[in-house]
């Protein structure tokens, strides 16, 4: 049944200068080459909350009000070309390149300079995301989901793209001693992907213990409490540097091997920081900065279907109208890990 014209939605929508409220917006009848979807659920990320908090991530400034949400899945609503079948569950992949510039025709679209991100101010119109009951996107964003994986798991494929991605900058962890900095749940989804794709030992980093206990149940073999907890120095085939601190950059560097790669997963403050060039240059390390994803989706959406452990990351579940109260405990790593709006609720 084709959807009306225009009708009225609930989504979490982000204000300028900082705020959000769930307030009443409209959305269109889906155009040629796009499909609406009826949410379900979204993961909130630490750009949600930026903008929530501040109104910008970085350089990215909400300019007019901005649906918030790249974590997101649901099922097909209304499909004009008649590919997707009402009621099938999907994925979406949050970016569209432009397929024109450089980084594009090289193979590597997730750094278009182009790119439109589902919820991010980064683009010129914004693109509003998918906290909302209802979205339209472009059909080559939707994601089949693998025989049985639910959509309150398969929410996690977005970031456990992030994680593959940096893993795969890494090469073959096989047989590797990895370091994880940082077990928010980026860290902590990389954590179960590098066990997962059979690291030999994998330790993971935090200040807190709420995060340690999230990577433990994410299959860390050993986790350590900084400014407790003594990390080894030199001794890391790979370290991820996941939690987006200059200090944790600093530990990376310390604990890897001569000749080993540091992959940063996390997002750094800018414009600079301070690092140990010193000990880069004589223990000759590779270090790696890793962007979103590309094709990881389709990967994580497979893992998760066989891992289904990975869902340990999930701490909170709110429906959409107690999406102020689900920012703020996201917000405080203290009490929680991947909180998850439930969209349709």
């Amino acid at each position: 049944m084709t959807a009306p014209a225009r009708q009225k939605i609930h989504a979490l929508v982000a204000h300028v200068g900082g705020g959000a409220g769930v307030d009443e917006i409209d959305i269109p009848a889906p155009t040629d080459g796009h499909v609406q979807l009826e949410m379900t659920h979204g993961g909130i990320c630490g750009s949600d909350l930026h903008y929530f908090k501040e109104g910008r991530v970085g350089d990215f400034v909400i300019r007019y009000p901005l649906t918030l949400g790249h974590e997101v899945v649901g099922r097909v609503a209304d499909d004009p070309s008649g590919q997707w079948a009402a009621g099938t569950p999907v994925a979406i992949h949050p970016a569209y390149a432009c397929h024109q510039c450089p980084e594009c025709l090289s193979g590597n679209p997730h750094v278009c300079r182009n790119a439109t991100y589902l919820g991010s101010a980064a683009s010129d119109p914004q693109t509003n995301g998918g906290f909302a009951q209802r979205l339209n996107v472009r059909l080559d964003q939707l994601r089949a989901l693998p025989e049985g994986l639910d959509l309150s798991l398969a929410v996690l494929a977005e970031p456990l793209g992030v994680a593959l991605h940096g893993i795969n900058l890494a090469g073959d962890v096989a047989g590797k001693r990895c370091l994880v900095t940082g077990s928010g749940p980026i860290g902590a989804l990389t954590v179960g992907a590098l066990k997962a794709r059979g690291a030999a030992e994998v330790v993971s980093t935090d200040l807190l213990d709420n995060p340690l206990r999230i990577a433990r149940a994410m299959g860390a073999d050993e986790v350590v409490k900084i400014g407790v907890d003594r990390l080894e120095p030199m001794s890391f085939d790979l370290a991820f540097e996941a939690s987006g601190a200059p200090a944790g950059l600093s530990s990376a560097i310390a604990a890897t091997r001569r000749l080993g790669t540091i992959v940063q997963v996390g997002m750094l403050p800018g414009p600079t920081i301070t690092v140990a060039m010193a000990v880069i240059n004589k223990a000759e390390h590779t270090i790696k900065g890793a962007f979103r994803f590309d094709q990881e989706i389709d990967e994580a959406l497979t893992m998760l279907a066989a891992t289904p452990s990975l869902g340990s990351v999930i701490t909170h579940t709110f429906p959409l109208d107690d999406a102020l109260e689900a920012l703020a405990v996201a917000g405080d790593p203290a009490i929680s890990g991947k909180v998850v709006l439930k969209l349709d609720a």
